[in-house]
């Protein structure tokens, strides 16, 4: 059995519903389909719950009417039939009806979580309706019968294992499955969600439930590129990359790849394809174990980076004075990305700042404190990029007129980061696609 993940785009026109349709019937092996909510209606569905914590009903009210528009507009160019039509109509108005009740009731987080679930299931049914009407035969799974997170918000992989396969145990000799991305339960049974670009994560962890064959993510682009396509003018797919490699530039900005997917298919050893919706023969890019390739593969750009400066010659090199600085940042839960250390210094850099002024008071407290906001971390990822000889000249040869706050090297087999003013972000991916691969 395989697994089938689809974006935003490749769901949000009733054509291109169309043609997911035919991609996952072309082909024998059972496969489970896992769709987003169709673009644009994830950020609709914010800014509904945006204005309910304002108490601005009135905008929320016209918020759910535009969204409210745009469906009705969906459903009869995706479907042909009356019966159809007349199942996607009552499919909207169920939904819809829910969102306007949500108008008159108190509003907490519970109840933004459960607006937040409506775009997959209205993605899915409609979809599954579609299948109906073409006489496609498939099982609708509910996701929440079967997701769920921990009190961390971690996922319940064992469980999600175990409720899954005895679902699919209820249904021998289908072949075809429609799920929801993004939506879970948590440990106090309501609805909750995996984050935004959750439904890749939700992909890979069914992959990883079942032990399926292959986890293939379809986007609207022909795979991972070798540097950001919206920057740089010449870019191409990368054919093969190691889960760590993956990891590495999901994390770092890579935007075609939700950063947490890679984890459950790595640790069951699910191969994922990145394959493009709008060209379907196109190779995409294969990620799996091992790679025989080495030096640099790909550059990716991670932007709202703040770098955090603790100066104290007198505190630096005595005993336990990095674990009091980790400490603070783990007191407020916030991920440090990069650190370097000197003598007299250790700078780290952070990309959340709930909590920026309680952690700089506290670490106030050990030495002063230098604050650098609007940076942003290159990521150089390649297997072995640190051992491969000549690979770090070639990237520090072509960012040599770029100022450079931080580099990280040495920590990783396969990463070397450089912290930049974001000022310069444009210029030195186009630098490092000339120096580095020759563009």
């Amino acid at each position: 059995m395989k697994v089938m993940k689809f974006g935003g785009t490749s769901v949000g026109k009733p054509e291109r519903m169309h043609q997911v349709k035919d991609l996952v019937t072309r082909g024998d092996e059972p496969t489970i389909v896992v769709l987003s909510a169709l673009s644009g209606t994830t950020n609709a569905l914010v800014g509904i719950g945006e204005a309910l914590a304002e108490a601005n009903r009135i905008l929320a009210k016209e918020r759910i009417d535009a969204l409210h528009a745009h469906y009705l507009e969906f459903y009869p160019a995706l479907l042909k039939t009356e019966k159809g039509r007349a199942k996607a109509e009552d499919i909207i108005k169920e939904h819809f009806e829910f969102l306007n009740i949500i108008l008159k009731i108190s509003f907490n987080e519970a109840i933004n979580r459960d607006i937040l679930a409506q775009g997959e299931l209205l993605s899915t049914k409609l979809f599954y309706t579609l299948l109906e009407e073409l006489n496609i035969p498939a099982v609708f799974l509910g996701a929440l019968d079967f997701m769920s997170i921990d009190e961390n918000s971690e996922p319940e992989l064992s469980k999600i294992s175990e409720k899954l396969k005895a679902i699919l145990a209820q249904h021998p000799g289908e072949k075809l499955f429609v799920t929801q991305g993004y939506i879970c339960k948590n440990h106090r049974n309501e609805v909750d969600n995996l984050k935004r670009g959750g439904s890749d994560y939700t992909a890979s962890l069914i992959a990883a439930a079942i032990n399926a064959s292959v986890c293939e993510i379809w986007t609207d682009i022909d795979g991972m590129h070798n540097n950001d396509p919206r920057i740089v003018d010449k870019t191409r797919p990368i054919a093969e990359l190691s889960f760590d490699e993956a990891a590495e530039l999901a994390y770092f900005g890579a935007k075609i790849l939700h950063p947490a997917s890679i984890w459950p298919a790595q640790q069951y050893n699910v191969p994922v394809r990145l394959l493009n919706t709008m060209d379907p023969e196109a190779h995409g890019t294969l990620i799996k174990e091992d790679v025989e390739t080495t030096g640099v593969k790909a550059i990716a750009a991670k932007d709202g980076i703040t770098a955090i400066k603790i100066k104290s010659s007198r505190m630096l090199l005595a005993y336990g004075f990095l674990r009091r600085v980790f400490e603070i940042f783990e007191k407020y839960k916030t991920p440090i990305d990069m650190i370097t250390t000197s003598e007299v210094a250790v700078s780290v850099t952070i990309d959340d700042l709930s909590h920026l002024a309680q952690i700089q008071k506290e670490l106030e407290a050990l030495g002063s404190v230098e604050v650098d906001q609007n940076q942003t971390i290159i990521c150089i990822v390649g297997n072995m990029v640190s051992e491969t000889r000549g690979a770090i000249k070639s990237v520090m040869d072509s960012i040599n007129n770029i100022p450079i706050r931080m580099v990280s090297y040495g920590g990783s087999r396969h990463n070397v980061s450089i912290l930049i003013d974001s000022k310069f972000k444009k210029d030195a991916l186009q630098s490092l696609n000339e120096g580095v691969f020759n563009w």
